[in-house]
């Protein structure tokens, strides 16, 4: 079963913006993409984690059209060319790029327009979106008098100016200080209440797992998993915390042979059974319990099991990189 059938039928019944099956690209002979699967449900936030390198930019840009895959298809609301319908894309790519001399208001002017959108209607709706946002001040102002924060915010409105069904952000969250990211992640929720169909790249875990929805884990690439952040961590069994005031007895029995011991407490996979008939035995068994906790798997653990150790260390490498 490819990926993105397993996708549709674990997430719901919402048509499909981007679908792609199969899709494969080479550079100079190096495959860059190498069968990549991803299905997206319209109105999803969606997110495409892997370290640098791991394919994130070139399969976002066959998604979109910029360039074509060498094989396998995709298609956006449907269309298989999705170039033809820009006017409803929105698109962040990695390399920021406005111009430094060009006032702020006149830089989402300029990329509505390049949707289809007039000079006067991209002017009226930035200066709205420039208010709701806090920076009515700089609208006159040049880019290359903003901070970087301020200059990639403009970027973001300019990319939603002309109001799309769809908007891809590449590596969004890179450069901006904790502040700036808080207040993307909540931009990114707002869209999706209003049934925009969200896709980001990124290399920081904590970004795919507090957006909580969908999320394509992409190594060496190729796609090993896609699917929900909830189905991910679920690959890995919860884990069992336990403190007992008694050192013997029949209690012990419920406990797995795997279990790792130090002192009192004990560390051990909550059982398929679940943690009722383990609270039943240890109370029955007067085990003296003094705190249990259960800990789901994060988001980090499930991509060190999925994509492997190397491709987590790198993952992390780059995040640290990236806060220097």
């Amino acid at each position: 079963m490819a990926i993105s059938e397993q996708f549709k039928r674990s997430a719901d019944t919402r048509p499909l913006a981007i679908e792609a099956h199969g899709l494969v690209k080479s550079f100079d002979g190096t495959r860059a993409v190498d069968g990549v699967d991803i299905a997206v449900p319209e109105g999803a936030i969606y997110g495409i984690l892997g370290p640098n390198g791991a394919g994130k930019t070139t399969t976002l840009r066959m998604l979109l059209g910029i360039i074509d895959p060498d094989e396998g298809v995709r298609r956006v609301f449907g269309h298989d060319r999705p170039h033809e319908i820009g006017r409803l894309i929105g698109y962040l790519p990695e390399e920021r790029g406005l111009y430094p001399a060009m006032k702020a208001i006149e830089a989402i002017a300029f990329m509505g327009a390049l949707r289809g959108l007039s000079l006067e209607e991209g002017r009226k709706r930035g200066m709205e979106m420039l208010e709701r946002h806090g920076l009515a001040y700089a609208a006159t102002r040049q880019i290359r008098q903003l901070s970087k924060g301020m200059a990639q915010t403009v970027q973001l409105l300019g990319t939603l100016v002309h109001r799309p069904r769809l908007v891809v952000l590449d590596e969004p969250f890179s450069g901006l200080d904790a502040i700036n990211q808080g207040k993307l992640e909540g931009m990114i929720r707002a869209l999706a209440d209003d049934g925009v169909t969200v896709i980001f790249s990124t290399h920081v875990i904590h970004h795919a797992e507090r957006l909580r929805e969908g999320v394509a884990i992409i190594a060496g690439g190729r796609v090993p998993y896609a699917g929900s952040v909830e189905a991910a961590r679920d690959r890995i069994p919860a884990q069992v915390r336990l403190e007992t005031r008694a050192r013997e007895g029949a209690w012990l029995a419920a406990i797995p042979p795997e279990t790792k011991r130090t002192g009192d407490f004990f560390h051990f996979a909550l059982p398929e059974s679940g943690v009722e008939p383990l609270l039943r035995q240890l109370i029955e068994g007067e085990a003296g319990i003094l705190s249990l906790s259960i800990e789901r798997a994060g988001l980090h653990d499930a991509f060190v099991a999925i994509a492997g150790e190397a491709a987590a260390r790198q993952l992390q490498a780059d995040t640290q990189r990236a806060a220097a």
